[in-house]
């Protein structure tokens, strides 16, 4: 059995029909090797099994195709301040799982505290169907980013997801 960190249950704010998920966790490494994980799509590629093209600069560009369905996310990136602030649009076009697509924004914070990162993830203005359905995805994600960065082998979505989804009785 793969050991893994255990990411706190993220928090998932309603507001009408959208929603936003937010979660902390705190990294034993600096911002700068955080960031790198982040934006790399190399590293990308291992913990959060995306395809990723990234123009990183202000007005620049994201392009993924990620997670076990390959959904692919589209945007402008609005703030790009290595190594604190990542901030991008998340436009999913309609499909099956999602008729009316997403048109949300992604942003990633990393404030350093000693030789740690506290991360801060929000995804806000999704559907709060997708809200529901991705907090246990994200906190995933989140898990196999700090196994990387440790230097671990990452969990394995389908395994932990099952997990995941077990002990919330769905």
């Amino acid at each position: 059995m793969t050991s893994f960190v255990q990411v706190p249950v993220g928090e998932v704010s309603k507001e009408g029909e959208r929603a936003t998920l937010t979660f902390r966790v705190r990294l034993d490494h600096p911002p700068e090797a955080v960031w790198a994980a982040l934006t790399d799509p190399e590293q990308l590629e291992i913990w959060y099994k995306t395809r990723a093209k990234i123009d990183g600069r202000p007005g620049g560009s994201i392009d993924f195709t990620t997670g076990p369905g390959q959904l692919h996310a589209t945007g402008r990136i609005l703030h790009w301040q290595p190594p604190r602030l990542w901030e991008y649009e998340w436009k999913v076009k309609p499909w099956t799982g999602q008729p009316s697509g997403e048109d949300a924004v992604v942003r990633w914070e990393l404030q350093p505290d000693g030789t740690q990162t506290l991360l801060t993830l929000t995804h806000r203005n999704l559907s709060r169907r997708a809200a529901a359905g991705a907090a246990p995805y994200v906190r995933i994600v989140l898990e196999r980013l700090a196994a990387v960065l440790d230097g671990r082998r990452p969990p394995e979505f389908e395994e932990r997801l099952g997990r995941a989804t077990a002990r919330s009785g769905k």
